[in-house]
């Protein structure tokens, strides 16, 4: 597959206070005090009840201000839910929306971009521009096809506030299960504590080609309904068997 770029509108949440570290640790289910300035870590922000508000990457940028990056549209809602039980908090909130460059189907790091996705080192984003010539530009269709093929979800089309984090195929990359405390945690914890499984999980697979979001697939003896769609690729929620 060949390495290409394109641009990416997120919507960007600048934590910046003294509070800011402890703050965001006490809110979202990955390890942020242990963070280091320039990491970044996948995260996700929950409801009191576990249901899932957001899908977050957080950019440790100082030791008093931290960056989180979503999907097009899903700020807001994160902005909301942080700021709901931020009481006398040292720490200020500002959203706002970007055009970084993503790349994808890399074979090696790309210079000045952070790990996207799983960070399994195929997936980068810049917050600016490319700065390697070498690399093509490709189509919003070679990115939505390269998200599916990674069983990335996007929110509120593949994940909503109705969905759990077993449901997501997120928790590897986005809990911690040693942090301590934070909204939602129970549910995470029990179910793992229990090996359970979620009554729905998001799944890659194929599809003929003319498949359309909404319609049922059939895997197996597992009946799933498709939230992403590019030709033969496909996201699907399965019920459980």
């Amino acid at each position: 597959m060949t390495t290409f770029w394109v641009r990416l509108q997120r919507d960007v949440i600048t934590v910046h206070g003294a509070d800011a570290r402890t703050y965001l640790h006490s809110q979202l289910s990955q390890d942020i005090a242990s963070m280091r300035v320039g990491e970044t870590r996948q995260s996700l922000l929950l409801q009191p009840t576990g249901k899932i508000c957001g899908i977050v990457r957080v950019t440790c940028v100082d030791g008093e201000t931290f960056l989180l990056d979503c999907d097009s549209g899903t700020g807001e809602a994160v902005l909301v839910r942080l700021n709901r039980f931020k009481i006398r908090v040292k720490a200020e909130l500002s959203l706002g929306q970007e055009t970084w460059t993503a790349v994808r189907n890399a074979t090696a790091p790309v210079n000045g971009a952070i790990p996207a996705w799983n960070g399994d080192g195929s997936a980068w984003d810049i917050r600016g521009e490319l700065s390697d010539t070498s690399i093509a530009q490709g189509t919003q269709d070679d990115f939505e096809t390269a998200r599916i093929r990674s069983s990335w979800p996007v929110m509120n089309v593949d994940v909503t506030e109705s969905s759990i984090p077993a449901e997501t195929g997120l928790i590897d990359f986005a809990v911690n299960f040693t942090k301590g405390c934070y909204p939602g945690q129970e549910l995470v914890e029990r179910m793992d504590s229990r090996s359970a499984v979620a009554p729905r999980q998001l799944r890659y697979t194929t599809v003929e080609q003319g498949t359309l979001v909404g319609q049922e697939v059939r895997v197996e003896d597992r009946i799933g309904v498709v939230t992403s769609v590019y030709g033969c690729h496909a996201l699907a929620l399965f019920r459980r068997a």
